[in-house]
């Protein structure tokens, strides 16, 4: 269920926003609105659906309007048009007494330049907003200390914010707004001040964080890097309108015209796609299964190898033409003699810059299993050449504020390795005469586990 949803809203700033609002619906752009009438177009019809517990980022350059919006979530800046609702309730029909309320219960903000009190501790910064609530000493104190022992500040709290480094002063920023117990923290720009490498541990900080306190969190950038680690879903402003809503894997694989994609141009997406958007259907056979079957499978399918699993899916190993045949020749019934366990495997979730030294270091394809241990996939190289050539699968397109909002390909799918480059049709050879890259059944659609070597 959506925790905040962005109906068509507008900010226009200057003396007579009113009268401007019908230019900016007809679709009149900031610069022509500026120049015919002297208003700044911040915000122009945007429509945003935030699920509950994600981390949602909204990027852009100086000027999108990227601030604007988030400062009209809890109405610091008021809307010139349209709704916004928390959890259906509509935040723009709220009296002052009922906003004063709401922001102090359900919102926490986080600056990009600390807004720390400089006469106050650090565990009074953090107590801050506690004490304006009402919150009585012992228990704002007691809560405050948790706030800082999260963000591993905990011996700091006798400390006075100019004592600290800059990255410090952030993490008392993020422990102030954690303090509140505020379910929706707005974090504008939160981490652009900061140094490069204390900007990494920052973003590592509150993704750990997050797995923890499952906050809804809207996050500001404008680097798009920051916004693909970080976000669950991104939102891409230019002038005031939202041009894309998507997940991250989704921006890179189908941007929604030349401006998202010049964003694109130089990230690295080996750290993005996952194994998950890459992987294939693997053939397997079962333990169980005599020789035989397992060789005529991998004759069937131009295979040199094959994965072995049980009755559950769960991934045994691997057996390979060799070793099924030489079975054969002694007469064993099952594969138990023959199975290889030393098969490498990763999660769904690992993403192709750390596959890539086992895909080197491995004759064989990596098997992608779940929790659970039961066999999902594979990735063999040539996936992952795919993969970071952009040829990847990613969640279906959708509208409203959804994943693959804003255009791209049609059903949301770019399946890795098809359609491209000659990649479907029966699976190429290596030098030994056998399969070098998995190859595809009739239709392009079975991927199997070849050996590649």
């Amino acid at each position: 269920m959506a925790r905040i949803v962005v109906e068509d809203v507008y900010k226009i700033f200057g003396p007579r926003p009113r009268e401007v609002l019908e230019l900016a619906r007809a679709g009149r752009s900031k610069g022509e609105i500026l120049k015919a009438t002297g208003h700044t177009l911040a915000v122009a019809g945007a429509g945003l659906e935030i699920d509950a517990g994600e981390i949602f980022v909204i990027m852009g350059l100086s000027g999108s309007g990227k601030s604007t919006l988030l400062r009209c979530l809890n109405r610091l800046v008021e809307p010139t048009a349209g709704r916004i609702l928390l959890d259906g309730r509509d935040i723009t029909a709220l009296s002052p007494r009922e906003l004063l309320q709401v922001r102090r219960e359900r919102f926490a903000m986080v600056f990009q330049h600390f807004a720390l009190l400089p006469h106050r501790t650090v565990l009074g910064n953090v107590e801050y907003g506690l004490e304006i609530r009402g919150v009585e000493p012992a228990r704002r104190r007691r809560r405050a200390l948790e706030a800082l022992e999260a963000v591993g500040l905990a011996q700091w709290a006798d400390s006075y914010p100019g004592e600290l480094s800059g990255g410090m002063q952030q993490r008392v920023g993020l422990a102030r707004a954690l303090a509140t117990d505020a379910d929706i923290l707005l974090m504008d720009e939160a981490f652009s001040a900061l140094d490069p490498l204390i900007r990494r541990e920052m973003q590592d900080e509150l993704l750990q964080l997050q797995a923890e306190l499952h906050r809804t969190i809207v996050f500001i950038t404008h680097d798009l890097s920051e916004a693909l680690k970080l976000g669950d879903r991104i939102a891409i402003m230019r002038d005031g309108r939202i041009v894309q809503v998507d997940t991250p894997e989704g921006i890179l694989a189908r941007p929604a015209d030349d401006y998202v994609a010049s964003f694109t141009e130089d990230v690295d997406r080996s750290k993005v796609f996952t194994a998950r958007n890459v992987m294939r259907r693997p053939e397997t056979v079962r333990e169980s299964d005599g020789p035989r079957v397992a060789l005529r499978k991998m004759e069937e399918l131009q295979l040199s190898s094959v994965f072995v699993v049980d009755r559950e899916r769960r991934l045994r190993g691997l057996v390979t033409a060799d070793d099924a045949l030489e079975a054969a020749r002694r007469g064993d019934r099952t594969l138990a003699g023959v199975v290889r366990g030393d098969v490498p495997t990763c999660q769904p979730d690992t993403t192709l810059y750390e596959l890539i030294p086992t895909i080197a270091r491995t004759p064989w394809p990596v098997a992608v299993t779940d929790e659970r241990g039961r066999l999902v996939g594979l990735v063999a190289r040539v996936q992952v050449l795919a993969g970071m050539a952009g040829q990847v699968r990613v969640e279906g397109a959708g509208a409203g504020g959804r994943p693959g909002s804003g255009g791209g390909v049609e059903g949301g799918e770019i399946p890795a390795g098809t359609g491209r480059g000659g990649s479907g049709g029966a699976a190429a050879r290596n030098a030994q005469g056998e399969p070098d890259r998995p190859g595809s059944g009739e239709g392009g659609e079975v991927s199997v586990a070849g050996g590649e070597r």
